[in-house]
């Protein structure tokens, strides 16, 4: 993806979210020379990969498959692991009209997925095999607002505003907005996006950046180059 691309599509996203009555926190509205002259402050955000996330899954084609994505706060999976703590993570997301988030489960994460404003997502599910695998003749069941539904093989959900699913490791899933663009509320165990997204194909996470501007924010994929 091109730099110019990312930051148009981060300053369409906060025009967004402001519109749903939500604000980003401040360091979202960092430089990168601000963020570099407060990374030893800002340790934690870096170190937990909350902010800025714009991934086209490596296919170069983001309006047809891709999502953008802002972590607002992420645990420590050690907490996790040891059952006290910050064991726990929030995003906001937006999933265009008819922009495909890939099918994918996670092997640690459970997450609450909620439509937070705008038109309808879409949910598409599969069930696992017994190792964990997509199983194209599998269901399983979810729970939609705190209600059990059961779901067949290749079930779509279309979740309205205010409406949520629960999805648990295991239960595969892909999504996109139906009927427009959809803000999307994640509420999670801890997460990991370099190691807990298991693609149904063999897609990238991020997105391989052409450096043809400045960025006007950083990305998470970013600190690493950026933030050292």
């Amino acid at each position: 993806m091109k730099r110019s691309r990312i930051n148009e599509i981060l300053m369409a996203a906060d025009d967004m979210i402001r519109q749903y009555g939500f604000v980003l926190p401040p360091f979202a509205y960092w430089t990168p020379k601000e963020f570099k002259a407060r990374k030893d402050a800002a340790r934690n955000v870096i170190d937990a990969r909350c902010g800025w996330d714009i991934t086209d899954y490596g296919a170069g084609d983001f309006d047809r498959m891709g999502l953008f994505l802002f972590t607002l706060r992420n645990g420590r999976l050690a907490d996790l692991q040891r059952g006290g703590g910050m064991c726990y993570a929030e995003k906001l997301l937006i999933s265009r009209q008819d922009q495909l988030s890939p099918m994918h489960t996670h092997v640690i994460k459970a997450e609450d997925i909620i439509n937070r404003g705008g038109a309808t997502l879409v949910i598409e599910l599969f069930g696992s095999d017994d190792r964990g695998g997509f199983a194209q003749d599998k269901g399983g069941a979810v729970f939609c607002d705190g209600i059990r539904r059961d779901y067949a093989p290749g079930e779509k959900l279309s979740l309205a505003p205010g409406e949520s699913v629960t999805l648990m490791p295991g239960d595969w899933h892909a999504f996109w907005g139906e009927g427009g663009d959809v803000l999307v509320g994640e509420v999670s165990t801890v997460n990991d996006d370099e190691t807990d997204n298991i693609f149904r194909e063999p897609i990238g996470r991020f997105a391989r950046i052409d450096e043809d501007v400045d960025p006007k924010h950083l990305l998470v994929s970013d600190y690493r180059t950026w933030l050292g």
